[in-house]
């Protein structure tokens, strides 16, 4: 097992990642306030592992209350969040009693705004059980549900007290879900880490083939890069922004597709595509760079062509996005590999030029 620390003062926590952590309930309980805990999860993850995660915690004498909700980012609504409060209020959930997301990033999503906001903020610990959300959602404390009109609108900052990463829940994970966090983790090297991105080069064969100590390492340095940015930056001010490459793109996909028919993954990987493209456009990337951002995304077996929108869809819906400030779009853009920026200085133009020749 690997442990890094998220440093936030009082409400610094540590991320665990390793094997079979799932059973390690001694990794729990120092942050249980008391032993109660809500385990919130999804309908794929429940049957593979749930019983084996709460039965130690049983055994160590903690009140469990399961909720197992529907499995998609369609479900990351408003409605679903009302059927959590259902439950913890039927239980009779306190302000003592501790929410645990045992799943990908809805889930983490969902369950991280639920103790936000219930009782007008209770503990809450993560459990990620897919790649994406062992690299990215499940650490910083971003938490919040869709909007029809936007992802992620309405939402919460809300740390949790301790990550805990069990890398054999990978051996289940679907393929199509491990491209998808396959591409958070190349967005690390495009952003901040040209090193990174050159090992992941010569490893993706590795990753896509689940081999144990390659994950274990892209795993442990995708979190030491996001905790080191959310260090600094804990509500999105300024440099945490750069954890979004792709987003405001992908996001876009993802709404304008409909929720759950583009991974998350999915749209990242496509926006970072034209993030590059527009960089380029720029003449802050050579063509040989977005060549080498494209390949790399290819080898992880995922899209680098966009649907086709259409130009004003795609600038409608980015429109929306939270990084939208005085009307203006705010983008993540690349002046080379492994060199982020989050700026409003770009062409209109260009933008346009960019979404009109990026799909496929």
């Amino acid at each position: 097992m690997q442990t890094l620390n998220v440093a936030l003062g009082s409400r610094s926590y540590p991320i665990h990642i390793g094997e079979n952590l799932l059973v390690r309930v001694e990794l729990l309980l120092p942050h249980l306030v008391r032993k109660q805990v809500a385990v919130i999860t999804n309908t794929t993850v429940a049957p593979l592992y749930l019983e084996r995660f709460c039965q130690p915690l049983r055994d160590a004498g903690v009140s469990i209350v399961t909720i197992v909700l529907p499995d998609g980012e369609q479900y990351k609504t408003n409605e679903t969040l009302g059927t959590i409060y259902d439950a913890l209020l039927q239980n009779r959930c306190d302000r003592n009693t501790t929410l645990i997301a045992l799943g990908g990033g809805v889930i983490g999503d969902l369950t991280g705004y639920a103790a936000a906001t219930f009782l007008r903020g209770v503990p809450f610990i993560q459990v990620p059980t897919t790649l994406l959300a062992q690299v990215d959602s499940s650490v910083g404390g971003k938490t919040g549900i869709n909007h029809p009109l936007g992802k992620n609108m309405i939402g919460a900052f809300w740390q949790p007290k301790v990550v805990i990463a069990d890398t054999k829940t990978l051996d289940t994970l679907p393929e199509r879900e491990l491209s998808a966090g396959l591409a958070e983790i190349i967005k690390y090297g495009l952003i901040r880490d040209v090193e990174f991105f050159d090992w992941l080069e010569k490893n993706i064969a590795r990753l896509v083939a689940r081999e144990a100590d390659a994950l274990a390492y892209a795993i442990h340095r995708s979190c030491e890069v996001k905790a080191v940015i959310v260090t600094a930056d804990e509500r999105e001010s300024g440099e945490r922004a750069l954890l979004n490459l792709g987003h405001t793109f992908g996001h876009a996909i993802e709404s304008g597709m409909g929720y759950g028919v583009w991974l998350h993954g999915e749209g990242v990987a496509a926006g970072m595509v034209m993030a590059a493209d527009l960089s380029q456009r720029s003449g802050w990337l050579s063509t040989d760079d977005v060549a080498r951002a494209k390949a790399l995304l290819q080898a992880a077996n995922l899209p680098v062509a966009a649907p086709q929108l259409g130009v004003e869809k795609y600038l409608d819906l980015m429109g929306l996005d939270k990084k939208v400030a005085d009307g203006v779009i705010r983008l993540i853009l690349l002046k080379a590999i492994g060199k982020a920026v989050f700026t409003a200085e770009y062409s209109p133009q260009l933008l346009r030029e960019t979404l009109a020749a990026c799909h496929g």
